[in-house]
């Protein structure tokens, strides 16, 4: 991957001439187009696109881009930015007791699969610090409890800040964050969370999953709002199941299904192919 490749986004009100201002200002600049995808909604009538080019000239920098690029911007009306493809996002886990998502994340990156860097890893319980330490990441051990949650939260946000973290991932993180720190944080926290027809709420999902009989397990991989398990929905998975699978299976199943969900949403969100359009999003793949 070259040091020259970048990707731009970005997001205005639809109408003509977008895609070739955008084409034109690029071949302007001595820019090849890699990839590009756009999509017009019409019930927002909203415009987003996802441009991956390759600058060709030598003298032609981000900060040359960003400049070309804001007098366009304003001319369209444009929400917009502009990433080095090269630059991979730094990440922060969050998890509580179940470690099938962090060590799929942790697998994946060893591996060269995540387009991210996990630089570190948050929990409120202890038992997953070894996990950690065996792929060399930091561990850090926050106890939440009803009378130091603010507390906790604070402490999390300068961990954010003093690492540069981009993005959060809560990888069955079993807390609920504050309205302020979602807040704080919008489009950067991403969460899994297992989803059903219908949906179950509260413990033991699977096991009331199989007593309602479910013909479709399922997960969804989501940013967090305040508005609890309601967030911009980034990737979905399911498997069709019958009367035959237990309650064991059914976990088993489902916590494939979140791993899976969870790496495809971390993996769109570090390439910037995911747009937010209101209260869902536009995913390029």
């Amino acid at each position: 991957m070259s040091d020259r490749e970048f990707v731009l986004t970005l997001s205005c009100p639809d109408s003509r001439g977008i895609v070739a201002a955008v084409a034109n200002l690029l071949a302007a600049n001595d820019c090849n187009i890699e990839e590009s995808q756009q999509y017009g909604d019409h019930y927002t009538s909203r415009f987003f696109m996802r441009v991956q080019f390759l600058a060709e000239d030598p003298e032609v920098g981000e900060d040359t881009l960003r400049g070309v690029f804001s007098a366009l911007a304003g001319e369209f009306r444009m929400d917009w930015d502009l990433w080095r493809r090269d630059a991979r996002p730094r990440v922060l886990v969050m998890v509580s007791k179940f470690g099938h998502c962090l060590n799929d994340l942790l697998y994946r990156q060893r591996s060269g699969l995540l387009n991210a860097e996990i630089v570190g890893v948050v929990s409120n319980h202890p038992d997953l610090e070894f996990l950690a330490r065996s792929y060399g990441v930091e561990f850090h051990h926050l106890p939440v409890t009803p009378e130091n949650k603010a507390e906790q939260e604070v402490r999390l946000l300068e961990l954010t800040d003093s690492m540069g973290v981009d993005l959060v991932v809560l990888a069955r993180y079993m807390q609920v964050l504050s309205e302020d720190l979602c807040q704080k944080m919008s489009g950067r926290i991403i969460n899994i969370h297992h989803s059903f027809l219908p949906s179950f709420k509260g413990a033991r999902p699977y096991h009331q999953a199989h007593v309602r009989g479910v013909k479709l397990i399922g997960a969804t991989a989501h940013y967090v709002t305040a508005d609890l398990d309601e967030g911009p929905i980034i990737e979905q998975e399911v498997a069709r199941v019958d009367h035959t699978y237990s309650p064991e299976q059914l976990t088993a199943m489902g916590r494939d299904l979140e791993s899976v969900a969870l790496a495809r949403a971390v993996n769109w969100h570090a390439e910037h192919r995911v747009l937010l359009n209101g209260g869902k999003t536009v995913v390029f793949r």
